[in-house]
């Protein structure tokens, strides 16, 4: 009897010690997960899946890309504010649901600098305006000179209303003293094909949506908005260059939950940095119209509230009202 009592006592000492051995295995094994806030199949998709890729070999644990949709992004967004801070769930997003919803809703669900840590910038993208053959503008001078002698017919086509282009057209109106409307479309195909038709004078876009055209002959760049120059159309001037003080960058970056401790931060960091930096990511990267950076945390939450300070006049401005 007793050998067989202690024949069972081992035999709970082994599958305890096997459970206690495992339980740290299977918290490394324990996916992080990417929420992706909009559709999966675009480049902020393939962006998030192609770091995640990367990180997955970087940190040696699964790391899933989760796309999580509704409200504009601010569904997905919230998801990660409620979930537990332990580095476990992040989130990957393009500029607009972290530094611009603040101005646009009267009402949003999280407090984009309180209820997370940002933790690496890992790609920026910038805008440009163009013009079709029918306006005979050369340069950025030609056109708002343009604009101010035909104010009727002032009018720029943006790919969505209370998008980043639509606010660049506010803020390009309020830097150069013209009174140009926006003209909103459903994605930019349909702006740039009114663009080269003549039923619109400009559009405001993104350079990656605008370049094709441009290198092709069919519309004219006159500006692009970052600090310096596309490297994808290296010859159109910046807004700077072209004599108005305009400057405008999108970008996508990884942020935590609040209160994420700062060495989870730290090591999450460095994964991402790694990933950032391989050249097949940066090449692929360039091919999806985004140019990579991989900054620190400390960076990157500086170029968040400064970015938010930057457009909060301009969003004010275009007296845009969400429907949702």
């Amino acid at each position: 009897m007793m050998h067989l009592r202690c024949h069972g006592l081992l035999r709970t000492v082994v599958v305890l010690a096997a459970v206690l051995i495992l339980a740290p295995a299977r918290a490394q094994e324990q996916p992080i997960r990417i929420i992706f806030p909009f559709a999966a199949g675009g480049s902020g998709d393939g962006l998030a899946r192609l770091i995640a890729d990367k990180m997955r070999a970087g940190l040696n644990r699964p790391v899933i890309v989760e796309s999580r949709t509704g409200a504009s992004g601010r569904l997905g967004v919230q998801a990660v504010k409620a979930a537990a801070p332990d580095g476990n769930t992040l989130l990957i997003t393009p500029i607009a649901p972290v530094a611009i919803y603040q101005h646009v809703y009267p009402s949003l669900d999280y407090d984009p600098i309180a209820d997370f840590v940002p933790v690496s910038q890992v790609a920026t993208f910038d805008f440009g305006v163009a013009v079709g053959p029918q306006i005979t503008a050369a340069s950025l001078k030609d056109l708002v000179a343009w604009a101010k002698a035909n104010p009727a017919q002032a009018n720029y086509g943006i790919p969505a209303a209370g998008s980043l282009p639509h606010f660049l057209g506010v803020m390009f109106g309020r830097t150069t003293g013209t009174d140009v409307r926006a003209v909103p479309y459903r994605g930019s195909a349909a702006a740039l094909t009114d663009l080269v038709g003549g039923q619109i004078a400009m559009v405001f876009t993104t350079t990656s949506d605008l370049a094709e055209m441009h290198k092709a002959g069919r519309i004219r760049m006159l500006a692009t908005s970052d600090r310096a120059r596309s490297p994808f159309v290296p010859e159109v001037p910046t807004f700077r260059e072209a004599g108005y003080d305009l400057e405008a960058t999108g970008w996508y970056g990884m942020f935590a939950p609040a209160k994420t401790p700062p060495d989870v931060v730290e090591r999450l960091n460095k994964a991402i940095v790694a990933a950032v930096q391989m050249p097949e990511v940066q090449e692929r990267m360039r091919a999806f119209g985004l140019q990579p950076t991989g900054t620190s945390a400390k960076d990157f939450a500086e170029i968040q509230k400064t970015d938010s300070a930057r457009w909060a006049p301009h969003v004010k401005a275009s007296g845009f009202k969400p429907q949702d």
